[in-house]
């Protein structure tokens, strides 16, 4: 028996991964100019992505994002922009975007396919008001199961006369419903109490994303003016669906030096904020954040985050999301939200590493409600934009169960082009700690002998640089047979905590492994029952 034994440990001892310094790097396209990207992972169906670019441009895969076909979106109404794609609970996707009709973006539509993006219908559109403008719509589903479970949401910029500069012009925030799968929307409300100018710039009032919460709430906050050089985040809600909201918006908070700002390099940037909502089982649960960019000075962009526990009537002190010293540019920035885990995600662009106008994209991840970050590079390599060449608006990024898909834009040998990584996080696996462990550990298990469920503790060290790495824990039966694994797949630096339930599992002797690249560490438990 003890040579039996032996031999086992010997065999996993000897098994590994490989080990990989960045994330993987994936070019969706690199033709037709592609900029303001937007990707939605299917929550039926982890492998099904759809993602999309201006003006008309669909990108499927069916394979969690390693390969992409790349098509135009075309229908009845033009697709023009400002590209919005969102799943309903069927595992249907959704293509919201500008109109050029009759006139310059005179309204918005919506494109559905039922087959992951490979064909879509010939669309539908709503909010055709001319001679005004529509303009930076987004949209939601209600996921919770409550009656409205279903229904979607959208929020936009409607302009009086767009990019003029006429005081007896404005711009508004206004937000639609559709209760019957995206075939109509109706129930247009103004928002905001406070209108701004219609020139796109901070005077303007733009940047509604809604989300929903776990009852059904519909949450929208924005940026605008509110007199001169005071430019502040509102918020507003709705707890029946869109039919009433406040009747005064709420100042969740000040946004230094307005949402339109100067980025070395870049043709334009903003900071518009990013509203989401916890419907997790987590601790976070009714949490509503909203992410944004402000400026602390020339050269000097933070991406934030300003968070409520009480559904928007108060809300924290600014959260500074991006973790290195002052005096950096970071822009771009968008968040989304695991609501398996109730993990939080930011994307943005990254100067911390130079200095001249070269960047990296980062991404941010939190797992105790957005109170601290870990930051990571997630582009392979820096690039340098140009200021002649305009890169869109803004960046996207999904997250389901662990998978996390961010998308950006780029430029290769001066073309712009549009980008991925393939980042998957090992789901139960809890940080303990704040410390960085100066070496990989795996702790033995508690209790030991157990019954059913038992605590394995690992870390993981910063030796190598900060960047995640491969990780994988395997637990096998005493004949070596592979019976559970717990992780594999990236992991930031640091110190975790996996409760294995071995409730389906018969008692004996079983072996974990803890490995990455050369190293490896095997210990042994008892399951007693």
């Amino acid at each position: 028996m003890k040579t039996t034994i032996a031999v086992i440990l010997l065999f996993i001892l000897t098994i590994s991964i490989n080990s990989q310094s960045s994330y993987t790097n994936i070019q969706i396209s690199g033709t037709g100019g592609p900029n303001e990207p937007s990707i939605c992972i299917n929550p039926k169906n982890t492998m099904q992505i759809v993602a999309g670019a201006n003006t008309d441009k669909v990108y499927r895969s069916s394979n969690g994002g390693l390969n992409w076909t790349a098509s135009t979106l075309t229908g009845t109404y033009t697709v023009w922009g400002d590209p919005c794609i969102i799943t309903d609970t069927l595992g249907n996707f959704f293509y919201f975007h500008l109109v050029n009709g009759a006139s310059f973006i005179d309204r918005m539509g919506v494109n559905k396919s039922t087959n992951g993006g490979a064909t879509w219908n010939a669309g539908t559109y709503w909010q055709f008001n001319p001679p005004k403008q529509q303009d930076k719509e987004w949209a939601i589903t209600d996921w919770t199961n409550g009656p409205r479970g279903n229904w979607m949401y959208v929020a936009w910029t409607e302009f009086d006369n767009y990019g003029v500069s006429n005081p007896l012009d404005s711009s508004r925030i206004l937000f639609a419903r559709s209760t019957d799968g995206g075939a109509t929307f109706t129930g247009v409300k103004r928002l905001s109490r406070y209108g701004g100018n219609c020139v796109d710039e901070d005077y303007t009032t733009e940047g509604s994303v809604p989300a929903v919460g776990p009852n059904g709430e519909v949450y929208v906050a924005w940026s605008g003016p509110l007199g001169i050089n005071n430019f502040k985040i509102f918020f507003d809600r709705s707890t029946d669906g869109g039919t009433t909201w406040l009747e005064n918006d709420i100042v969740a908070g000040t946004q230094r030096g307005g949402w339109d700002y100067v980025v070395a390099g870049i043709y334009r940037s903003n900071g518009l904020p990013i509203t989401l909502c916890d419907n997790s089982n987590s601790p976070y649960r009714g949490t509503i954040y909203v992410n944004y960019t402000d400026s602390a000075g020339p050269a000097d962009h933070d991406v934030m985050l300003i968070k409520s526990t009480d559904g928007g009537n108060t809300w924290s002190s600014p959260i500074r999301i991006n973790d290195d010293p002052a005096g950096k540019e970071q822009f771009f920035t968008w968040m989304t939200i695991d609501q398996v885990t109730g993990y939080l995600y930011c994307i943005f662009y990254d100067r911390r590493n130079y200095t001249n106008t070269q960047t990296d994209v980062y991404m941010a991840r939190s797992t105790d409600g957005g109170t601290t970050w870990v930051n990571e590079r997630v582009s392979s390599s820096p690039f340098t934009p140009q200021s002649n060449i305009f890169f869109g608006d803004y960046t996207n990024i999904s997250a389901h169960n662990g998978v996390v898909r961010p998308i950006w834009i780029r430029l290769v040998s001066g073309t712009l082009s549009v980008w991925t990584a393939i980042i998957n996080f090992p789901v139960g696996v809890e940080p303990v700690s704040t410390e960085i462990p100066s070496s990989f550990a795996l702790k033995q298990n508690y209790p030991n002998p157990f019954n059913p469920v038992t605590r394995i503790d690992f870390d993981v060290p910063a030796t190598g640089g900060n960047d995640s790495k491969d990780i994988t824990i395997k637990i096998f039966d005493v004949s070596g047979k592979e019976t559970a694994v717990i992780v594999d797949g990236k992991l930031s630096p640091g110190s975790y905590k996996y409760e294995w339930d071995a409730s389906s599992y018969p008692s004996g002797v079983y072996f974990y492994q803890l490995s990455s690249g050369s190293f490896s560490v095997t210990k042994k438990m008892i399951l007693t029952k």
